[in-house]
């Protein structure tokens, strides 16, 4: 079987992409003078020292000295960029486009106000490839890191019906809602998790540190002591022994649940599974599902997106294994004619308020905002769920926190309140 050249080349191109990761163009600083004769200096990002040169002549600057920013000596300080950095970078630029700001002039303006200065590399590289002929959908896709297909679909159907401005604002909103979203879930999870990690701490400290102590001033004492308190020194000597142990054992367990949930789809599946039947937790998760489900789907279908396509970018955002398989199964009922409303409801995972609204906006032509209606719903039940959740925990944590560090203080002074009983 003959292999076509051209075949050939774009397998070497595709090997050569992947091989080396386009790198950011270097920054320059530059001293110069502007049109009114006064003294400016500042920074500027090109692919060569003439190519900056040149840019800053064409702004009217007499330059004196011009030179490429060294590096700093510790790359680690250097700030990573987040969601949320892309989520304003978005809301920024649809700002700029809906003002009738051109699209490179706009990527200047909001890399200006930009306080990560790893962001504002970003934008400026995006900057100049557009400058340099490439279209926005482009320039973003050379760097999958950041703008995921989603992202970068949604803006090359801006581009190609020429309503970017649009787009930018849809998608927008769309990284807004679903940062907020995962913001709350995270304060849902952080808190518990936080106070486990401190009495964790608290405790295993009392163990080695305080425990022995009160264990050489009972050795003086002569007398029986407390079961109790011979449970918590027996507890600490273990502690004591094998702590190597314990930290082996916490950090082994974390390795090999976060190995299996990556290598084994079916253990993947049965977490997913186990995490939305969780009491108050499993709530949460299911509601910040179904508003994860419905929002991509809004804002992929308001995009011009067909519904088989729009889906198939659905399942991936959903965030859970039992719920992509699910939209999987809905895309290929929807592809051989089923309505989405009766798929939805046959997988018997979409609250009846979801179906109903589908059905709705189905029914009049309106699915898109039907779905964003229930993308909104959803989105202000979790907000309500994780603040009720809040409130629910301190209590609780409160509560245990009492009986952990309490009882071990109350085993410590046991034997020491008995001999003054008995004096």
């Amino acid at each position: 079987m003959a292999v076509s050249s051209s075949s050939v080349g774009k397998k070497k191109t595709n090997n050569a992409a992947k091989a080396k990761k386009p790198e950011l163009d270097p920054t320059f600083i530059w001293e110069g003078v502007d049109k009114r004769g006064n003294k400016i200096r500042g920074e500027i990002i090109g692919k060569t020292l003439i190519h900056a040169k040149t840019e800053l002549r064409k702004q009217g600057i007499s330059l004196s000295k011009v030179k490429k920013k060294p590096k700093p000596l510790f790359q680690g300080g250097k700030k990573a960029i987040n969601p949320m950095d892309i989520a304003i970078f978005t809301r920024q630029l649809a700002t700029m486009m809906k003002a009738g700001v051109p699209l490179v002039q706009s990527f200047g303006i909001v890399a200006d106000g930009l306080e990560n200065p790893s962001m504002r590399e970003l934008v400026m590289h995006i900057k100049s490839e557009v400058e340099g002929g490439s279209n926005l959908t482009s320039a973003l896709k050379k760097h999958p890191r950041y703008f995921d297909d989603l992202f970068c679909s949604l803006i090359d159907s801006g581009e190609q019906s020429g309503s970017l401005e649009t787009m930018l604002d849809r998608v927008a909103i769309y990284k807004e809602k679903s940062e907020a979203l995962k913001s709350k879930i995270k304060k849902a999870v952080k808190y518990p998790i936080a106070v486990i990690i401190v009495a964790f701490i608290v405790t295993t400290i009392l163990l080695l540190k305080v425990v022995p102590t009160f264990k050489e001033l009972f050795e003086g004492f002569g007398a029986k002591l407390p079961a109790f308190t011979l449970m918590v020194m027996g507890l600490s000597e273990w502690m004591q022994k094998w702590w190597w142990v314990v930290i082996l054992g916490i950090w082994g367990t974390l390795f090999s649940f976060r190995e299996a949930i990556r290598r084994s789809p079916t253990f993947a599946h049965m977490v997913d599974k186990l995490i939305l039947k969780l009491p108050v937790f499993g709530v949460i998760i299911y509601m910040a599902t179904i508003a994860r489900y419905a929002r991509t789907l809004a804002t992929t279908f308001a995009a011009g997106v067909p519904l088989v396509d729009a889906l198939l970018a659905v399942a991936g955002a959903t965030g859970n294994i039992v719920y992509r398989n699910a939209v999987d199964k809905i895309r290929e009922d929807v592809s051989s004619g089923v309505q989405l409303q009766f798929s939805m409801k046959s997988s018997g995972l979409f609250p009846a308020m979801a179906v109903q609204m589908v059905a709705i906006g189905e029914e009049s032509g309106a699915l898109d905002a039907m779905l964003d209606k229930v993308a909104t719903y959803y989105e202000n039940e979790v907000d309500n769920a994780v603040d009720g959740l809040t409130s629910l925990m301190e209590p609780i944590i409160m509560s245990v926190l009492g009986v952990l560090i309490g009882g071990l203080i109350i085993a410590m002074y046991l034997p020491i309140f008995q001999l003054g009983s008995v004096v």
